[in-house]
């Protein structure tokens, strides 16, 4: 392995080490931070997940310090991260979405926020929302529940569309249950689904080809931390083909995609500061309940609307909870 590669592995942190070794040497406690995606895509929610820790005391640099890694989209790489975090002796660790599970598996003992898209019961990562058990808890986010609903409001817009896909990464431990809810609401309102995989750029650009191909009039796009990742690339090729898209996360809509709906993910990451700090203030994960993410953001872009000709009936506009001019 490549040197500039092994950095990239440990998250683009190795620079950071000494820092941290010195703010654990003055007994500055370090939270360990696993994502699977980049950081460049989750500015916003950075920002809000610092604003979380600020809010309950700690800032960092000053009283904290944060070792951050980032999978940079390669799933398979999490397990390493996390087994990283546990040597750098971090007081708790926080992750998100893809991450849970190689957390989970890699420590039974450093507590763990977690902020994940699925029922965290059902997939056993907890005992329960309210007592969660052992060294896990966090947010519980709507993401697969959501799903068919993002599909039948993409129908209300587009009654005479009868061909729809949705755009799923096949390494995101969330895409098979998701894609069978949407499934499951396509059959019910007699239309065709294609499901298209995309785990790399180039998969993107395949998949809206054969979307192209199979003359599909509408998709829905998976809540994926790689797929949030490529936004700027989604939206640029939904525009390029003239294809009406949906999407879970906000940062979509606002950057040129037709519509989102979703839960507030900025909102999320800043509950999991708060929770991260709790912890570090003498808070065991099983006393603090998993959280259910219930807010839900609708975000229209009518711009786009207009680029692609369509009109948005006053019935599914009025329920924008944000509308783009």
């Amino acid at each position: 392995m490549k040197r500039r590669e092994f950095i990239t592995l440990l998250g683009g942190t190795a620079l950071a080490w000494p820092l941290a070794a010195r703010a654990q040497q003055a007994g500055m406690p370090v939270i360990g931070f696993l994502h699977g995606a980049s950081p460049e895509g989750y500015a916003p929610m950075m920002t809000a997940f610092r604003q979380g820790l600020k809010e309950t005391g700690y800032v960092e640099g000053q009283n904290l310090t944060i070792e951050y890694r980032w999978a940079d989209d390669k799933y398979d790489r999490l397990p390493l991260l996390a087994a990283d975090l546990i040597g750098h002796r971090v007081a708790v660790m926080v992750a998100n979405g893809p991450a849970v599970r190689p957390a989970k598996a890699a420590t039974s003992t450093i507590p763990i926020v977690i902020n994940v898209g699925i029922d965290p019961v059902q997939v056993g990562l907890v005992a329960s929302l309210n007592r969660p058990g052992g060294n896990v808890t966090g947010l519980a986010l709507l993401t697969v529940e959501l799903a068919a609903k993002r599909l039948e409001l993409l129908h209300e817009l587009l009654r005479t569309t009868t061909v729809v896909a949705i755009l799923v990464n096949p390494a995101n431990p969330l895409t098979q249950p998701e894609t069978r809810g949407v499934r499951d609401a396509a059959r019910s309102l007699g239309l065709q689904l294609h499901i298209l995989n995309a785990s790399t750029e180039n998969e993107i650009d395949t998949a809206f080809r054969t979307l192209v191909e199979m003359r599909a009039g509408a998709l829905v796009v998976s809540v994926d931390t790689f797929l949030n990742n490529q936004r700027a690339q989604i939206v640029a090729l939904a525009a390029r083909h003239a294809v009406p898209a949906i999407y879970g996360v906000r940062e979509l809509a606002t950057a040129g995609g037709l519509m989102s709906y979703g839960n507030d993910l900025a909102d999320a990451y800043r509950q999991s500061g708060i929770y991260a700090a709790k912890i570090l203030k003498g808070a065991k994960p099983d006393d603090l309940p998993v959280q259910q993410v219930v807010r839900v953001e609708f975000v229209v872009n009518l711009k786009t609307a207009r680029t692609l000709g369509l009109t948005f009936p006053i019935t599914l506009l009025g329920r924008a909870d944000e509308v783009i001019e």
